[in-house]
């Protein structure tokens, strides 16, 4: 469970009504020392929540092409935990409880999968593990503990010790492999116990698809690309694995590609950028973090939604997450 101290922290700083301020004093988050909030990253956020708010349908899922999925619900749901918000009393907070309520719901009961695929399911159970402890739902628990186990068990069926498309896959990629990394992490923040040879595993596999300059493919060393490179830099980060060639090789390819924009997946690669930079490098997090601003203020909607080819529910909460290293409300997005 989230630690009493840090959800005190959390409450106390909900209770001062962050959410209407478009500036906030550093001093009022946890883990944050001389920063403040870039008051167009607050405008950004805040349009971005509201759009989340007023299109979730009373299912607590969203009615566009991907807005039913559990992992894109998990991402909205956690979209709303990382800018602070109250889920007791707060104005979002019905909307936090009914996406977490419909996560739940799509969890088959017998094994614990959450949706038709591991992305999915990692997404999904990722915002079990940063809801649990600070909603207040008895069916988080049991619910959590459920999906963390089928993506442990999945790995071990994996001759890679990895992961791909679904629980029974016998191959891996780093993308897929990348999502079940980091949603352990997130469980083990929360206190559900990960075995350390699930997390080196999956780093070998990550490591292995490492090229010579630092980039990662998506089932091999060669083709390396950005996006990959950001969610393998991203798991060694977390897992505190700093000390090597590799890892310095990965942050110079990033730092080299500061103004690339997926094409195909673009609001993935913000997600996921944002992360392993502020988590590697501060100096890169912090000009990359200027750029991204910059840039999602000229693509946001006037409703507050952002545009692309995956649904504005994923799009939304793709862009909102790749801004949240602002706040570090959540433990997965502290140092």
């Amino acid at each position: 469970m989230i630690a009493a101290a840090m959800k005190h922290a959390l409450l106390t700083t909900l209770a001062l009504g962050f959410a209407g301020c478009l500036a906030v004093s550093a001093q009022e988050l946890p883990g944050r020392k001389d920063d403040t909030i870039p008051a167009q990253a607050e405008l950004i956020y805040e349009k971005g929540l509201q759009y989340l708010a007023k299109s979730q349908n009373d299912k607590g899922a969203w009615n566009d092409s991907v807005g039913a999925e559990p992992g894109v619900v998990g991402l909205c749901v956690a979209a709303f935990l990382a800018h602070g918000e109250d889920p007791v009393n707060g104005p979002y907070a019905k909307n936090i409880r009914n996406g977490v309520e419909f996560v739940i719901s799509q969890q088959n009961e017998k094994n614990g999968y959450i949706g038709s695929s591991m992305y999915n399911h990692a997404f999904a159970t990722k915002a079990l593990a940063e809801a649990y402890g600070v909603v207040d739902n008895p069916k988080i628990a049991p619910a959590l503990k459920k999906a963390v186990d089928l993506i442990l068990s999945s790995q071990k069926r994996n001759r890679f010790g990895a992961w791909r498309y679904t629980p029974e896959s016998r191959d891996a990629d780093t993308t897929v492999t990348g999502c079940q990394l980091v949603t352990l992490f997130a469980a083990r923040n929360a206190g559900l116990a990960v075995p350390d040879e699930a997390i080196r595993k999956a780093l070998a596999y990550l490591n292995n698809n490492r090229g010579s300059d630092g980039s990662y493919g998506y089932t091999s060393a060669s083709g390396g690309k950005p996006t990959l490179t950001a969610v393998g830099l991203l798991c060694l980060a977390l897992a505190k694995e700093r000390d090597s060639k590799g890892y310095r090789a990965s942050i110079d390819f990033l730092k080299r590609n500061l103004d690339y924009r997926d094409r195909f997946y673009p609001y993935y690669f913000e997600y996921y950028m944002s992360q392993a930079l502020f988590h590697a490098d501060d100096e890169a997090w912090r000009e990359w973090n200027v750029r991204n601003i910059r840039y999602l203020a000229t693509i946001q909607g006037a409703d507050g939604s952002f545009p692309g080819n995956q649904g504005p529910s994923f799009n939304t909460a793709g862009a909102l997450l790749s801004l949240a290293l602002n706040y570090r409300y959540l433990p997965i997005y502290e140092k």
